[in-house]
């Protein structure tokens, strides 16, 4: 019984702290003339040796591409529940952000431990994917909002992929099993709704 009231508080917490952090890069993304750059822990330094194995510069490129998908896909996946109007993609953007949550968590908690920088802003295009969704409306909100997020998935897939293939850290390599789950679940999911066209699939 304790034990579920402590799980109960924590998921609490966590939801509440992922809502903050929603709210804010919303709010930043969606400011007019906003132009700032988010910092990119991939660009410090080489390959380094860590308690795990050597950390290459594209292990670190995996932590800031899978922390930054977050970072947009969070608030789209916030929005879309109440704009879609699809009752699917309502309920799969809900999905989508609650997984979304869970693997930011995952994604920040690996970096500390392997003291990689991530990022706390979505990139430019991504930005630009959240200021077109704010614009758009009925059955073209849906499309639109299918097509960028499962493109996105697609395109940080392979990276994942690649990293598992190659990364001679143990962490990261766990990491990647565990990130390539959930991308692959988000992708099955935008792909339930129907809306999938051949230009999401480049």
């Amino acid at each position: 019984m304790r034990r579920r009231r402590r799980h109960r508080v924590g998921r609490a917490l966590l939801l509440l702290a992922v809502a903050a952090a929603v709210a804010g890069a919303a709010a930043v993304v969606l400011r007019p003339g906003y132009g700032g750059a988010p910092a990119d822990g991939a660009t410090r330094g080489g390959t380094t040796q860590t308690r795990w194995g050597r950390l290459s510069a594209l292990d670190r490129v995996l932590l800031v591409k899978v922390r930054q998908a977050g970072l947009w896909e969070m608030p789209a996946g916030q929005q879309a529940q109440q704009r879609a109007s699809s009752p699917r993609v309502r309920e799969v953007a809900g999905m989508i952000m609650e997984q979304h949550m869970r693997l930011d968590a995952d994604t920040r908690a690996t970096a500390e431990r392997l003291g990689v920088i991530v990022p706390n802003q979505p990139n430019g295009t991504q930005q630009s994917y959240l200021r077109e969704l704010s614009h758009k409306i009925g059955a073209d909100y849906d499309r639109t909002f299918v097509l960028r997020l499962r493109s996105a998935h697609g395109q940080v897939f392979s990276v994942i992929a690649k990293v598992r293939a190659q990364s001679e850290n143990t962490e990261i390599r766990a990491f990647a099993e565990r990130a390539l789950k959930f991308v692959n679940t988000h992708m099955s999911l935008l792909e339930s709704t129907g809306l999938v066209t051949k230009s999401a699939l480049h």
